[in-house]
């Protein structure tokens, strides 16, 4: 199984790094978002120090979600998901394989970008260090609960607008729990351990909950 396993995390990664929507448009996204929300603020910096979580986080959702809408949709239009399927391998497992890749390709490396970017938001050390922690944290959760809407997507023949429709709202709590350690960790008076436990408890929620939910929308869908 772990051969199996690593196989279609190599596949899948491939792909998502050779498709053009892997971690250079995510970037990009993320880059965009983040350039464009000051001069709607303005230059009140202090303004800025204070939102600049929240942007990040919001501009770092939203670019965890491109590329979401192929990860099961070409399997299913060239039957590879039908062989997937029937391998020794269960359909949790090879969703949770796909979820990991696109992570890899898409969410990584805006953790990688956010200490540069938040340099345009003015953001303290302090403020940096939480932000990194908690995208490092709460993007794997987005992109497993992402894993939900991509199924449906997939197996219902319907576009990126359903993955949005669908795990927005599951992401809530962990954009709040997110920007609230962030928070803490420069001004408190809440611990920044406090709302960190609680997001690390929901990124191990979705990391169990994502494979299941999307591999019973693919096999109802197939059924």
């Amino acid at each position: 199984m772990t051969r199996a396993f690593l196989a279609i995390l190599r596949r899948d990664l491939a792909l998502s790094l050779g498709a053009g929507g892997g971690a250079g448009l995510g970037v990009v996204f993320f880059l965009c978002v983040i350039t464009v929300v000051p001069f709607a603020v303005g230059p009140d910096l202090a303004l800025l120090a204070r939102i600049g979580p929240a942007i990040l986080w919001i501009g770092a959702l939203l670019a965890s979600l491109i590329g979401l809408e192929r990860l099961f949709t070409a399997d299913v239009e060239d039957g590879s998901l039908d062989n997937l399927t029937l391998s020794a391998l269960p359909l949790e497992l090879v969703a949770a394989a796909k979820g990991l890749a696109h992570w890899l390709a898409t969410g990584l490396p805006l953790v990688i970008a956010a200490p540069v970017l938040a340099l345009m938001l003015n953001l303290e050390p302090a403020a940096i260090a939480a932000v990194v922690a908690t995208l490092l944290v709460g993007t794997p959760a987005v992109t497993f609960l992402g894993l939900i809407g991509a199924a449906f997507a997939g197996a219902f023949r319907r576009g990126g607008l359903l993955i949005a429709v669908l795990v927005i709202p599951l992401a809530i709590p962990v954009l709040i729990f997110a920007v609230s350690a962030t928070t803490s960790a420069v001004t408190g008076p809440v611990p920044f351990g406090t709302p960190f436990r609680v997001l690390l408890g929901l990124a191990l929620f979705a990391l169990v909950l994502g494979p299941v939910a999307a591999a019973a929308a693919l096999r109802a869908a197939r059924g």
